[in-house]
């Protein structure tokens, strides 16, 4: 079993053995009092003895539980462990009434350098103390059935709820301090309870618990001979029986012989009491630790005080909860309590009088009162002086300088990159992305979406101080460190798309230094790969990369040649690579289509005036006639602008014009030359009418209209405005054969239903009605057009002219002037 869930002591002619629950108010209480009674010479803590040298952080002002031990080999910082300690931890609580008498005190289980070795890391949850939850039986053995002794004292005492009960018997209970005796009492009952259950139960299916009771024991001589028999030991319940326990020294030390080690090294960090909840070394899996913390720091009358917080969220979350409802609540939870036969009402009576009174019966706001005050998000603190690796204490002043806090609770961060502060902000997340420090994660902004604008969402937890650590391998400040890792990926990179992201982000996190490797190695992979969609996929990253030297002040020059050489690549490689593809393929072509049209606009529009203007004055005959080498090494001297996009008008044109193309493609490149303006309405409806016509599969008409109309693209618009398309589409789908029609629809839906309602619903009114006559187009007649009056209001029209100049900040031209 786990150590969170026992409690008890053992008075014996020897040391005191203080057995305690991790986390337990209760037990911290019990543990405090029985400190105050017994007043030993030295305080021994299950621990750590790594952190002995840590233990005087304790008493500095700036430390602020919840806190945590942390552990990690040198040579593996992702082989890591942590200790967490709240304020309602009775180790917290006999740590500190220890440095408050000057009293000796000592970690006393097994080194982290032997239970670092003992265990796997955990890979994405860090923490998990070593040789405790995962522990298998030694020798390939089949591990013992885990016993949860809480849950067997529960039963015994018929409850059907373990947490319940330990609630009744330990949290609710408040010892008197005024006698030994009392104080001791607790722990002495719970003591002999956990004895008979290592009777029945052995080991309890933790196998591993003889070697750390064996190191616990040999500590426990040495501070007798040090101390005399004046020693308190806070230890978790389940051990306190093996402590008491008669054995000899070698017996002990044989257990001990040819455990594995690594070098560890040992620091504070901060903790949550979200982090809590973690079956992890001291985070014993507690339930609601904002509850017990709450039941540990309340001197007297807990239920009318927790009413008042769970009144107080309520507020302010805009819900009308008087005093009248906060006194009505404490009755409801204390006439609850007496008729369930408890002591005192608990996390559940409290739950179910809020959830009536408060509440109004719904859970919905109980779900916030459980988040915020139940569980809740504080973030502890430790002292400037606490050991860490360079690379943390670099990251620390940087929070500092930017006033960027670590939080626990998630918060939004909006940037705006004209400014020097928040540029330096978006730096040092994109360095920690890059490292692997998941701090911030970019999120959809709220209002503008131009390149100036940056959104964040942060949210600190626990793990990321492993991270750090981990990251502290590349170097000792975050951009050393970032750049580092940033030039080895780009030498370890094999894809093409890969290496350009890596160019993306070091744009993005400014590390000018690791651009030139990133640079060579994006040339070198370019040059040698053939594939029309490995560089499709590379050339968007590219194109948003030479967006920043405006925003960002990085020097961008270097990648506009590459990503020149790239799109004259693609512009003759991708005809061929878009014909014989199945429906995937042809799909995930289409997208890559969508991806390359979007970065050469970006492209030509990143262009210098002079290159503009050349494309401007370049007629589509001379910008198709332009020489491309398709094995032309990306970073010729080939400008973005410079007629790239009317050879690429010159593809699509290609595309849309050949029945080998994938019908999807025909249609999207068909759709994009119309948003373009180099194809007219009439010739994109007879390119329609031929990709619809009878001798055309229905599935492949099908995949064209998806292709033209589909996804995001506003498609559902275009057809509204444009019956000619909206009919040749009607006139093809009523068309279709029966038996055909059921392969088809799965299309149709896919395309149709990304819709807005309101564009869905317009489309079948206008099918409903049918098309109008083409001479009564323009006659300026009622044709029912839904959302349209019978004609042009020109008085109306006349009306909004004046806001809009308002709006341009131009002066209207009278009329006389334009006479």
């Amino acid at each position: 079993m786990s150590d969170r869930t026992t409690t008890g002591a053992v008075a014996v002619a020897g040391p005191l053995l203080l057995g305690v629950r991790h986390h337990g108010p209760g037990s911290a209480r019990a543990v405090r009092a029985a400190l105050d009674a017994a007043r030993p010479a030295a305080v021994l803590i299950e621990g750590p003895p790594e952190g002995d040298a840590l233990l005087p952080l304790a008493a500095d002002p700036q430390m602020r539980p919840p806190v945590a031990l942390l552990a990690h080999a040198v040579d593996d910082p992702g082989r890591a462990a942590f200790w967490p300690l709240a304020e309602f931890s009775p180790e917290w609580v006999a740590l500190r009434w220890a440095l408050a008498h000057d009293v000796p005190v000592r970690f006393i289980d097994l080194p982290a350098t032997h239970s670092l070795a003992l265990k796997e890391p955990v890979g994405d949850q860090p923490g998990e103390q070593p040789g405790e939850e995962t522990a298998p039986a030694p020798g390939g053995e089949e591990a013992t059935p885990r016993v949860d002794p809480i849950r067997v004292l529960a039963e015994t005492a018929g409850y059907d709820d373990p947490e319940r009960w330990w609630e009744d018997v330990v949290e609710h209970r408040s010892p008197a301090a005024d006698a030994t005796a009392d104080a001791l009492a607790p722990f002495t009952a719970l003591a002999e309870a956990m004895t008979a259950l290592r009777e029945a139960y052995g080991d309890g299916g933790h196998p591993r618990d003889a070697v750390r009771e064996a190191y616990m024991r040999i500590q426990l001589r040495t501070a007798r001979k040090e101390f005399g028999d004046g020693v308190a030991v806070v230890c978790g319940a389940w051990h306190v029986p093996a402590l008491a326990a008669r054995t000899t020294l070698a017996a002990d030390r044989a257990l001990l012989k040819g455990l594995p080690k690594v070098k560890a090294e040992m620091t504070w960090v901060p903790w949550t009491h979200r982090r809590l909840a973690r079956h992890s070394g001291y985070g014993a899996g507690i339930d609601s630790p904002g509850w017990y913390g709450h039941l540990f720091g309340a001197a007297d009358r807990p239920i009318e005080r927790w009413m008042t917080k769970v009144a107080g969220l309520l507020r302010e979350e805009d819900r009308f909860v008087s005093t009248a409802h906060v006194i009505e609540a404490v009755r409801l939870a204390e006439t609850l309590a007496a008729m369930r036969g408890r002591p005192l009402a608990g996390l559940s009576e409290t739950t179910d009088a809020v959830r009536a009174v408060m509440c109004e019966g719904s859970d919905v706001p109980l779900a916030l009162i459980q988040d915020r005050l139940v569980v809740g998000e504080t973030l502890g603190e430790v002292p400037d002086s606490a050991p860490a690796v360079p690379l943390q204490r670099d990251l620390t002043r940087s929070q500092r300088t930017l006033r960027l806090k670590p939080e626990a609770l998630e918060r939004e961060l909006d940037l705006d990159l004209r400014k020097e502060t928040d540029a330096a902000r978006s730096r040092l997340l994109h360095r920690l992305r890059l490292l692997g420090i998941g701090w911030g994660e970019p999120a959809e902004g709220r209002g503008s979406t131009g390149t100036f604008r940056e959104s964040w969402r942060l949210r600190w937890e626990p793990e990321l101080h492993v991270r750090v650590a981990e990251a502290g391998v590349w170097g000792t400040t975050v951009a050393t460190a970032a750049t580092a890792k940033a030039e080895s990926q780009a030498l370890a990179a094999t894809a093409l798309s890969g290496v350009t992201a890596l160019a993306e982000h070091c744009l993005l996190a400014g590390l000018p230094e690791a651009l030139p490797v990133v640079m060579k190695a994006l040339a070198d992979r370019a040059a040698l790969d053939a594939d029309v969609g490995h560089l499709a996929d590379a050339l968007p990253a590219l194109a948003r990369s030479l967006r920043y030297g405006d925003v960002r002040s990085t020097d961008t020059a270097a990648l506009a040649g590459v990503a020149a050489g790239l799109a004259e690549r693609i512009c003759v490689g991708l005809p061929p690579a878009c014909t014989g593809l199945d429906a995937d393929g042809a799909e995930a072509l289409r997208r890559q289509v969508d991806g390359v049209h979007s970065a050469i606009g970006l492209l030509v529009a990143g262009a210098t005036p002079a290159e503009a203007e050349a494309e401007a004055e370049a007629t589509p005959a001379e910008a198709e006639a332009a020489p491309v080498e398709a094995g032309a090494e990306a970073g010729a001297e080939a400008t973005p602008a410079g007629g790239l996009r009317d050879r690429w008008g010159a593809v699509l044109r290609k595309l849309a014009g050949r029945d080998t193309v994938a019908g999807i493609i025909r249609g999207r490149a068909t759709r994009l030359l119309l948003d373009e303006g180099r194809l007219t309405e009439d010739e994109a409806a007879r390119l329609m009418g031929l990709a619809l016509s009878p001798g055309t599969p229905p599935t492949d008409a099908a995949a064209w209209i998806e292709g033209f109309v589909g996804g995001a693209s506003g498609g559902g618009m275009l057809l509204v405005h444009d019956e000619r398309l909206l009919s040749l589409v009607d006139a093809w789908l009523t068309g279709v054969p029966a038996d055909t029609f059921t392969d088809v629809l799965p299309l149709l839906r896919r395309t149709f239903s990304a819709y807005e309602p309101g564009v869905r619903r317009t489309l079948g009114e206008l099918v409903r009605r049918g098309p109008v006559p083409e001479g009564a187009r323009n006659d300026g007649t009622d044709h029912a057009y839904p959302g349209f009056g019978p004609g042009l209001d020109a008085d109306r029209a006349d009306a909004v002219e004046p806001v809009l100049h308002l709006l341009l900040g131009r002066t209207p031209v009278p009329v006389e002037a334009t006479a």
